[in-house]
């Protein structure tokens, strides 16, 4: 039988081990969820949301324990997770709250005595989500998707089984009916069988551009719904009139969330002539400030990346990126000792063609870059493949929403930290994929939309 072992990257030992699910248990469990999607599509809202508010109430009860569960997993530091957990709750109690209203049908003057939209579930929705943001990811499916009602199955990443399986405890313990929500505790190479299972009808993932291109394939050839929500390179810009000390601020934070590694952390910090040698003296202060070390110690805001391997990968960019030009100005060298750290790192110079421009860098890792006004700012922002968050920073809000309008990306936001927000939609064009989670369109992602006309 297949196993699986989580790590700890602050250590690099081994967790602990899991037996995965054989190809017939996991189809068994589809099966299973498909049984239980029969009765619980037609339970009313408010039993649904009544099991809902349990969920949250558990979550917030046992934060301080999944908090550490992900320090350990994959190396969260603890006041972050604690915040994770909470989000997850927020979640749950908003969908609890709005879904009945939000799904509620609605009318249309035709020709017919009555017509009408109702939006129905679809039944199985498969999850395939990532390792960076273990609960939330799955949370913001869930919570909508269960509300509106469907049952969900979740192929988490390999290196978070304990989140994964607790994730399925917390559904089980709030009272949801068994096989409401599973957890298929199998590799990636079983996901195209799972895509394939007769009886998902939709797929939803959170991870990267080459994930999402081959679930999309998949998914496409099996005539699937899909939401993917993919890789993002966000730009942060930073206009002459904007309130430095706070751009510096939000900045370096939203760079560090999670040590660097979030879709919609800063990455590019695009910033216009006149401001670049106050700018950059800033940022580097801000971000050395940080702490990184142990996720469980207190005071920790940077823990190691979530696997040695994707360490490595990133200060290959890093590397790649100095040998054509590139300039640190803080980090971008492997620290000694055990775990798979990785440093806050400030490059300058950047310039296409070094993978600081043109990738995505998952990581504690910033790009400058300069610009020579407005309107090179946005170009510059937008010349990427990339278009999941942006932001940018003025005093003159007119100003910065006439921006925010310009840039190419799903989320933009003027003189804030980019993040996603249960009552707003969430989701990237270009190569961060497509279709929207969280707010009223993302619970309409997964429900037939279906025409009633009556003569």
């Amino acid at each position: 039988m297949a196993k699986m072992t989580s790590v700890n990257p602050a250590t690099g030992e081994a967790i602990k081990t899991y037996d995965e699910m054989t190809p017939g248990q996991v189809s068994a469990a589809i099966d299973q969820a498909h049984e239980a999607w029969k009765a619980w599509r037609t339970e009313p809202f408010v039993k649904r949301g009544a099991l809902m508010k349990q969920a949250a109430a558990i979550l917030r009860r046992r934060k301080d324990e999944l908090a550490k569960l992900m320090a350990i997993e994959m190396g969260k530091p603890l006041k972050q997770g604690v915040a994770e957990a909470e989000k997850c709750a927020w979640a749950c109690e908003y969908y609890a709250d709005e879904a009945e209203a939000i799904l509620a049908p609605e009318a249309f003057k035709t020709d017919a005595a009555k017509s009408y939209v109702a939006f129905e579930p679809l039944g199985v929705v498969l999850a395939i989500m990532p390792w960076n943001f273990p609960l939330w990811q799955v949370f913001r499916f869930a919570a909508p998707a269960l509300m509106a009602g469907n049952v969900g199955v979740l192929k988490h990443a390999s290196n978070v089984p304990g989140c994964a399986l607790l994730i399925e405890e917390i559904f089980s313990q709030a009272g949801f009916p068994q096989g409401t929500f599973r957890t298929l505790l199998a590799g990636s190479g079983q996901v195209k069988a799972m895509i394939e299972h007769s009886l998902v009808r939709a797929v939803t993932l959170t991870g990267s551009t080459p994930a999402g291109k081959a679930v999309a394939s998949q998914a496409g050839a099996a005539l699937k719904k899909t939401v993917l929500e993919l890789g993002g390179s966000d730009p942060y810009i930073v206009l002459e009139d904007a309130d430095l000390d706070h751009a510096v601020q939000v900045c370096a934070t939203s760079r560090l969330i999670n040590s660097g590694q979030s879709c919609v952390n800063a990455k590019r910090f695009i910033v216009v002539e006149p401001l670049v040698a106050s700018f950059t003296e800033k940022i580097v202060a801000a971000m050395k400030s940080k702490k990184m070390g142990d996720p469980l110690a207190e005071g920790t805001d940077i823990g190691p990346q979530a696997r040695f391997d994707l360490r490595d990968e990133l200060h290959a960019q890093v590397r790649e990126s100095v040998r054509k030009g590139a300039v640190p100005l803080l980090g971008g060298e492997i620290p000694p000792g055990a775990g798979a750290f990785y440093p806050a790192t400030i490059l300058t110079g950047v310039k296409p063609g070094m993978p600081a421009y043109d990738q995505e860098l998952f990581g504690p890792v910033a790009a400058v870059i300069v610009a020579t006004d407005e309107q090179d700012a946005v170009r510059i922002a937008n010349d990427t493949v990339f278009g999941l968050g942006a932001a940018v920073f003025t005093r003159d809000i007119a100003r910065g929403e006439r921006v925010a309008r310009q840039l190419e990306a799903g989320c933009t936001f003027v003189n804030a930290l980019v993040a996603s927000d249960p009552r707003l939609p969430f989701g990237g064009i270009k190569e961060s994929g497509y279709g929207r989670e969280l707010g009223t369109y993302g619970i309409k992602e997964f429900v037939n939309t279906k025409t009633v006309y009556i003569k």
